[in-house]
């Protein structure tokens, strides 16, 4: 154990981890020359494609110092605080942390997060200043930033450029003497998870990292918290490819194959033990399970691939266990499930994975956020949809949830970004200033305000130099009301949301606008209202498709266009009468546009 050493790399989006990692893995020489490309770590094309990392990855390498050989297992981990989960389950992995910071942006919203995890998980922290070849970038100015915000010394601080090499080689002679190798018992086993995936020809494959003992092919295991025994097939490690191995010994990163099939028998933060040695063992203390903040509907766009599509969410769900969902139904949509999720780009991403890698045609619903409402009999209830909302004379109180926002940006944009989060309903609590041209601003806000385009209006506002993060601190009360938004006289549950009430009247002609442009035009005339409880506050018609039945009568008594004038308007109102409107799902998308400019 004493030439291991487990070590991430944490950072703000696009300061560099991914293009450190293939550094260290193209010095190391483990990989061969002609499979070297960017992003090495990266596998999913939804990653290539946006340059940005979904999933933490692990890889190990070996590196000669002084004549002495490390082994070194390097996890790869997401930067966008929709994937925080990714990084707190990496750092519970390893004994070090790399702090990557962007010599040109400095220190960004993430970062400040990423080193509260790293500290409260008690990693040793290694502060890098990444892009230092870049023309633009400000040396000097981050290490002040680093020094008087994060408390690290200048002189511990490495510069480096990953996209060139330069400075790498010191780096990892100073992770080897930095980073504590990892501590550990000889017996007996314990392992924890900290990841799986779902190979269809192998199971599941469960990514460990081995605590105490050895664990070998061949061995029956039993998982602590599902109760389940295996007989593992399989061990390896990431070299970056699955490498096959005999063992795995304590303080080591691997992957272990035991024929098992079912998802429900894996959870991610559990522990691995020897199977007759299952009652003496205590297991290791896992992770805080994560919990969605973000809910919205998935339908398969064709009712016949509901069991498709349950399929995919359980092969997914055990690729992510930060994403949960439930079976729902609705009368405009038929069968489908209530999936929650980290923020909006999770919820993107999870679509795109499922229509790409089970070739499934999805709907979704409008996004919210979860409720919690007190009933006047005393009854706590969770609302995850408007539709279950309970009515408004039952509701004492009604309480939504709210972040603690913090907002790295340039100084001369505060007014302008104050003046937004007036209107998201936001709460002034501080201000820091990081150096003379940045400025850190702390609010508290509704989760439900800042949802949709708040971070596109923060980076117009601060022409692209601003970033957020935000925490969860709990839920309040507020004087929310459901939004129902009627179609031809039927409510439509999907498009229904639920919204503050001095906001209402404007949301729902923002919501109405939009639904017009999208609902297509049908042989008689729809009306598309907004309401709150049983009074209409906006309404929009969409204007029928007309035929000129009048067209062929010329000259002559006007009685003949007056009697098919008077049959084309019966045969609208009794088209009208069973008609049924046909919503495209660009309308039920429409509900996402923010405030009317």
């Amino acid at each position: 154990m004493e030439s291991i050493r487990n070590f991430c790399i944490i950072a703000h989006i696009d300061h560099g981890k991914s293009t450190l990692a293939d550094r260290l893995l193209e010095m190391s020489g483990f990989v061969d020359p002609r499979k070297l490309r960017n992003q090495m770590l990266d596998d999913m094309d939804l990653e290539r494609e946006r340059g940005i990392t979904i999933k933490a990855k692990a890889v190990e390498i070996e590196v000669a110092i002084e004549g002495e050989v490390y082994q070194l297992n390097l996890i790869d981990t997401p930067g966008h605080v929709d994937f925080s989960y990714e990084v707190s389950r990496s750092l519970s992995a390893c004994e070090g942390a790399l702090l990557v910071v962007d010599a040109a942006q400095g220190i960004q919203a993430q970062t400040m997060t990423n080193v509260y995890l790293a500290m409260e998980a008690e990693l040793e922290i290694i502060p890098v200043l990444n892009k230092i070849d870049l023309p633009t970038a400000q040396v000097d100015q981050v290490l002040t930033e680093l020094e008087q915000s994060l408390g690290f010394d200048p002189d511990e601080v490495h510069s480096i450029s990953a996209k060139t090499g330069l400075g790498c080689e010191k780096l990892i002679e100073h992770v080897v003497r930095r980073v504590p190798p990892p501590k550990g018992e000889d017996s007996p086993l314990r392992a924890l998870i900290f990841d799986s995936e779902y190979d269809e020809f192998r199971g599941v494959i469960v990514y460990v990292r081995i605590v105490d003992g050895v664990l070998r092919k061949g061995d029956r295991i039993r998982m602590i918290g599902t109760r389940s025994s295996w007989d593992v097939v399989e061990i390896g490690k990431f070299r970056p490819d699955m490498v096959s191995t005999d063992k795995l010994g304590a303080g080591e990163v691997g992957y272990c194959i035991a024929g098992i099939k079912t998802i429900k028998d894996v959870i991610v933060g559990d522990t691995i033990t020897r199977h007759d040695r299952h009652e003496t063992v205590e297991s290791l203390p896992g992770y805080i399970e994560p919990k969605p903040m973000v809910f919205c509907g998935l339908y398969p766009a064709q009712g016949t691939e509901f069991h498709s599509l349950r399929g995919a969410l359980e092969k997914l769900s055990l690729n992510d266990s930060s994403f949960s969902f439930q079976p729902e139904s609705s009368p405009a949509l038929g069968f489908g499930f209530r999936c929650g999720f980290l923020g909006l780009l999770h919820m993107e991403i999870v679509q795109e994975r499922l229509e790409r890698e089970s070739n499934l045609e999805l709907v979704q619903t409008a996004p919210n956020v979860t409720y919690k409402v007190v009933l006047r009999s005393g009854e706590k209830v969770v609302v995850h949809r408007p539709a279950d909302l309970p009515d408004t004379h039952q509701i004492q109180e009604f309480t939504e949830p709210f972040v603690n926002l913090s907002l790295i940006l340039p100084s001369k944009d505060i007014g302008g970004l104050m003046k937004l989060l007036e209107t998201r309903r936001g709460e002034y609590r501080s201000t820091e200033y990081l150096s003379p041209e940045r400025v850190l601003l702390r609010y508290e806000v509704p989760l439900a305000e800042i949802l949709y385009d708040f971070f596109d209006r923060l980076k117009s506002l601060t022409s692209g130099y601003g970033t957020m993060d935000y925490e969860l601190i709990g839920y309040r009360a507020s004087d929310l009301v459901k939004l129902r938004i009627l179609v031809a006289g039927d409510e439509v549950d999907a498009l229904s949301i639920i919204v503050h009430r001095e906001k209402a009247d404007r949301k729902g002609r923002t919501i109405l606008k939009a639904l017009r442009e999208q609902i297509p035009r049908h042989l008689f005339q729809i009306a598309i209202q907004a309401a709150i409880g049983g009074k209409i506050v906006a309404r929009e018609n969409i204007r029928a498709l007309s035929k000129n039945v009048v067209a062929k009568c010329y000259g002559g008594d006007v009685s003949r266009k007056r009697k098919l004038m008077e049959k084309q308007k019966e045969g609208k109102r009794r088209m009208k009468s069973i008609g049924r409107v046909s919503i495209p799902q660009e309308a039920f998308l429409a509900v996402l546009s923010g405030e009317d400019s």
